[in-house]
């Protein structure tokens, strides 16, 4: 497969590492996608919105009006859906899902509908297993006041 991450041993790090820096080089070319008139009028936010008139300027990419989102602009198919620590992100629901990820290629993610005794177990296993937590809470703040 060419464009594959490779996640062996310690030429995954390197590769992580090279396939940032190919992300954040293309986003450095890619512009500010910007709604129609939101410069003009103040209602209208910034937010990208497909342009859809018949006769819009922007749509039909007329010289000195912004760019259309386009394909073109995407970031590399290797880079896509790291995390910028350069690991791929695991969401975790219970402590049985922690059994058989890589600590050198995952980090992970406790999902958001968890609860605080079930993240408890989660984070204890997480950290005897050695596997990097992206979004850690503070656990029992009840019991700290």
């Amino acid at each position: 497969m060419t464009g594959c991450i490779s996640m062996r041993g310690n030429s995954q790090r390197k590769d992580a590492k090279d396939l940032l820096e190919m992300r954040a080089k293309v986003a450095e070319h890619r512009p500010k996608f910007v709604r129609q008139e939101s410069w003009r009028y103040d209602k209208l936010k910034p937010s990208w919105r497909k342009p859809k008139g018949i006769d819009n300027k922007m749509r039909l990419q007329v010289a000195g009006f912004p760019p259309l989102v386009k394909v073109g602009y995407r970031t590399p198919k290797a880079a896509r859906g790291l995390h910028p620590s350069g690991m791929m992100e695991k969401l975790v629901h219970n402590v049985a899902e922690l059994d058989g990820i890589d600590s050198r290629v995952f980090a992970v993610r406790i999902a958001r509908t968890v609860g605080a005794r079930k993240r408890q177990a989660i984070h204890d296993k997480s950290v005897k297993l050695g596997l990097k937590i992206l979004n850690p809470r503070r656990i029992g703040r009840a019991e700290s006041k």
